[in-house]
C-alpha cells in the first residue's frame, strides 16, 4: 500500500505503511476509521443495558447497569473525540452511511475472529464479545492466517504517532464540546484525546485504571466475576464487594438480515426503533458539518429519551420459536 493510496479501509493494512510514509489522508481515513469503531461498539451495549429490568442508579453500590452505562457513555465521548480530531485536520466523519449491519466483525478488520452481535446481558456475551471487544492491548494481539492484528489500544498508538510525525495544522474548525468532549486545537490536544481513550478503554500498561475510575475491559470484567476488582496482598483480584448478576429480559440474538416474519406490532416496534436511530444518526453527521451544539443535543435527546422504550417494549414480546427469549432492537437503518 503506498503512501498515498488509502483507498483500502483495514485497518491492518493502514498500521502497516511505515510511520514515516503515513500521510495527512493516511491520518484522516485512520481517524474516520476510529469513529466508526466507537460508533459500533454502542448498540452492542446498549441492547445489553436496555435488557437490565431494574436500572435504577444506587450511587452507594456499584451494578451491573452502572457499569455499562458508564462505557456506552464514555464510548460516545471517544467518538466524540475521534471526530474532533478528524474535522480540525480537514476531515469530515461520515456517521450515517458507513453503519454496520450486526452480526458483523468490527469495523476495519480489529480482532477479526470477533464477531460482534445484538443480545440481552449474558454472562457468556459479556467474557466472548463485550470482553473480547476491549481486551488490553498489552496482554492480548489476535493472530489470524499468520498475521498479527493490532487491538484498539495499538491502532490509537499509530494515530499518536503520526499526529507527532506529521504534526499537521489544526484549524479548530467544526468542533463539538460537552462536559467530556474537547476541542482540538493543538498537538497537545490530540494527544490528551488519545490518551483518555486508551485509558478509559485498557487503564495503563501498570493499572488496569486511570486512578479514577476502571478501564472498560475490567468493568465488564467485574460484572463477570461478581465481584469488583481490588488489591490482595499486592496483586489485582475479583475480591471485593458482590456485584449480583441482574434480572434481564431474555433477548434473543438478532440473527443476519433482522428478525425473520415478525409480526404487525413487532414490526412497527422495530420501524419505530429504527427511525429513531436513523435520525440520531443524521443528527450527529450534522453536528460535525456545520449543525454543531444544536444538532448534537439533538441527537443526544432523542438517545435519551425515544430509544428506550421501544427497545423495551421489543423485549418483552416472546419469539415465536418456544426458545423463551425475547424479540429486541435490530439496528437497521431504514
Amino acid at each position: 500500500m503506498s503512501p498515498t493510496n488509502v483507498q483500502d479501509r483495514r485497518i491492518a493494512q493502514l498500521i502497516a505503511v511505515p510511520q514515516e510514509q503515513r500521510s495527512l489522508a493516511w491520518l484522516q481515513q485512520s481517524l474516520q476509521m476510529a469513529a466508526e469503531l466507537e460508533l459500533a461498539t454502542i448498540p452492542v451495549y446498549l441492547t445489553g443495558y436496555w435488557s437490565i429490568k431494574d436500572k435504577r442508579q444506587d450511587a452507594a453500590h456499584q451494578d451491573a447497569a452502572q457499569l455499562i452505562h458508564s462505557v456506552f457513555m464514555e464510548e460516545m465521548i471517544h467518538m466524540g473525540l475521534a471526530c474532533n480530531m478528524l474535522t480540525t485536520i480537514g476531515g469530515t466523519p461520515q456517521l450515517n452511511t458507513l453503519v454496520p449491519t450486526y452480526p458483523c466483525p468490527l469495523p476495519g478488520g480489529v480482532r477479526p475472529q470477533l464477531t460482534v452481535s445484538l443480545g440481552g446481558l449474558s454472562l457468556d456475551r459479556i467474557e466472548k464479545i463485550y470482553m473480547e471487544i476491549e481486551h488490553p492491548e498489552n496482554t492480548s494481539f489476535a493472530l489470524f492466517r499468520g498475521q498479527t492484528f493490532p487491538t484498539i489500544g495499538a491502532f490509537y498508538d499509530a494515530i499518536l504517532q503520526a499526529f507527532r510525525h506529521l504534526n499537521p495544522p489544526f484549524s479548530g474548525d467544526n468542533q463539538n464540546t460537552t462536559q467530556h468532549v474537547f476541542a482540538i486545537k493543538s498537538l497537545e490536544d490530540a494527544e490528551r484525546a488519545i490518551n483518555l481513550i486508551k485509558v478509559q478503554g485498557e487503564g495503563t500498561s501498570q493499572s488496569p485504571d486511570s486512578g479514577d475510575e476502571l478501564a472498560h475491559y475490567y468493568k465488564f470484567a467485574e460484572i463477570y466475576h461478581g465481584r469488583t476488582l481490588t488489591k490482595v496482598n499486592g496483586s489485582y483480584q475479583y475480591a471485593g464487594d458482590p456485584i449480583p448478576f441482574p434480572d434481564v429480559y431474555p433477548m434473543g440474538t438478532v440473527p443476519e438480515g433482522g428478525w425473520p416474519n415478525p409480526s404487525s406490532q413487532v414490526q412497527k416496534l422495530l420501524r419505530t426503533f429504527n427511525a429513531t436511530y436513523k435520525a440520531i444518526l443524521d443528527k450527529l453527521q450534522s453536528a460535525w458539518t456545520g449543525g454543531g451544539s444544536t444538532a448534537l443535543d439533538a441527537s443526544r435527546d432523542l438517545m435519551r429519551n425515544h430509544l428506550h422504550d421501544p427497545a423495551v417494549q421489543l423485549m418483552q414480546i416472546p419469539l415465536p420459536d418456544g426458545s423463551g427469549q425475547t424479540y429486541g432492537p435490530d439496528f437497521i437503518l431504514l
